[in-house]
């Protein structure tokens, strides 16, 4: 795949800015090559990003409503516009398979802008009357989104599209791994004819560029995703200026299979989901739950799943599973894996062995007779690992279910509706699937427990960025 010609700049106060420091290089995770730069943005240049954001927020906030939402409408075309560009940049920079980044990864954040459009249609963002108050929704102020390498559209859109929207200026810092879907967003962003300062783009590190942003007395917002440590971090700072963080985290997703439901359809809709993305999905369901006496026959039927996902060349329509994102996450996923052996849990497909090919390759994995303590079974992984743990009654799949410190997603199968509604019910997760259903980009999305807190898409991810206020008379 030819490398992707997209802006490498920052972009601050309406002009696209090349950096004043060093370059990070990015790099194709099925080639190993490197395809561009960004530059390693600094702490002054995160400081001149949100300073123009503060500047631009009381005009963009007194915009009326309709203005700010045709504007949003703008550049949700140019996505559309622009989608097998950007579905070839997630596949070049992620190393999502190209069907994939077509059919999910450009087309779900479309659906998350339509969805936030409706409901500010619908009135979400109208005055409520309260007896004698008038309660008012106000946008927050100067946002801060840090978005992450593994759904990077995705992840951007659900912050920056509601947060303009509600009258917010928002500084966009992409994750350094994978940051040229960022420099399409902001080409559109900047063709759809926003004012200057309305939206910024920053790259860099966390460290630097994401703690300078947190850290900021005149950001008002940090909207995070990313892992739990991560998260802890970007709180912490926040904290010190009383800023609202909402954090979207890692997760440990159970499918819960009921002694009632059609297990082999359960474990492939279990497979797919856990592989997703090259199992690289913070909701993708990685613990597999079944009655203790059909254990084996699950494992047997996940291993067969399995084998069906060969890893290949992401840019190939027939690929399934393309590389980890990098060098060090394929080794991450390679030791948890070498770990579950070590721990004693049983290895009926994949394994640690390297893959023989150019590439940050890992093959898929599936393991049997695994206990809930062990780590594999209690940590995030994220690559496509999915361990199998066998349960006695429905009380106990629900506490081994719920028996992690993360609450992210789940899914339960079974053929009463009712029953399998009722365990969803008990589960401590932020979005439940029954029988496989699909996703929805208008219903909120986020975590319990440390997978975070607040919510994104939707009426309640626009919510996020807005502020309440009573006025009485």
């Amino acid at each position: 795949m030819a490398a992707p010609t997209v802006t490498t700049a920052h972009f601050v106060n309406g002009a696209f800015v090349d950096g004043t420091g060093e370059r990070i290089d990015v790099v194709n995770p099925a080639t190993e090559e490197v395809i561009a730069s960004v530059p390693a943005g600094t702490a002054a240049e995160a400081d001149a990003a949100v300073r123009a954001a503060a500047s631009a927020f009381e005009a963009w906030a007194a915009t009326p409503l309709a203005e700010r939402v045709a504007a949003v409408r703008r550049i949700n075309d140019g996505l559309r516009a622009r989608a097998d560009e950007l579905a070839a940049t997630i596949t070049a920079e992620v190393g999502t398979p190209i069907v994939f980044s077509t059919k999910v990864q450009v087309v779900n954040p479309v659906g998350i802008t339509d969805g936030v459009l409706a409901e500010i249609e619908a009135g979400a963002l109208d005055p409520v009357e309260f007896g004698n108050s008038t309660v008012v929704r106000e946008p927050i102020g100067v946002v801060a989104a840090i978005t992450p390498w593994n759904f990077p559209l995705q992840q951007m859109v659900a912050k920056v599209m509601p947060a303009l929207a509600a009258g917010c200026t928002v500084v966009l810092k992409p994750s350094e791994v994978a940051p040229l879907t960022a420099g399409l967003l902001a080409s559109i962003i900047n063709d759809a004819g926003l004012p200057a300062g309305v939206f910024n783009l920053v790259h860099g590190t966390g460290p630097v560029v994401g703690e300078a942003l947190a850290a900021h007395p005149l950001v008002d917002m940090v909207s995070f995703t990313g892992s739990t440590r991560a998260g802890r971090r970007v709180a912490a700072v926040g904290a010190e200026t009383i800023k609202r963080v909402a954090l979207e985290l890692g997760g440990k997703s159970a499918a819960v299979v009921l002694d009632d439901a059609d297990l082999v359809r359960a474990v492939k809709i279990t497979v797919a989901n856990c592989f997703m993305n090259n199992g690289q999905a913070c909701s993708a369901l990685t613990r597999l739950l079944v009655p203790a006496d059909r254990h084996d026959e699950a494992v047997a039927a996940a291993a067969a799943a399995a084998a069906k996902y060969v890893p290949g060349d992401p840019a190939s329509e027939s690929t399934r599973i393309g590389p980890a994102v990098s060098a060090a996450q394929r080794d991450r996923v390679v030791e948890y894996i070498r770990k579950g052996v070590e721990e004693g849990a049983t290895l009926a497909a994949g394994g640690p062995d390297p893959v023989e090919s150019r590439g940050y390759y890992v093959r898929p994995t599936v393991f049997g007779n695994v206990k809930p303590d062990m780590a594999i079974a209690q940590e995030e992984i994220f690559g496509p690992v999915l361990v199998v743990l066998p349960y006695t009654d429905d009380e106990d799949a629900i506490r081994i279910a719920n028996g992690t410190r993360y609450g992210l997603a789940a899914g339960v199968f079974g053929a009463d509706a009712d029953r399998a509604y009722a365990v969803a019910n008990r589960l401590r997760a932020g979005q439940v699937d029954v029988n496989g259903a699909a996703f929805n980009t208008k219903a909120p999305f986020g975590g319990f427990k440390q997978s975070g807190n607040g919510r994104e898409f939707g009426r309640y991810g626009l919510e996020e960025f807005t502020e309440l206020k009573s006025i009485q008379r």
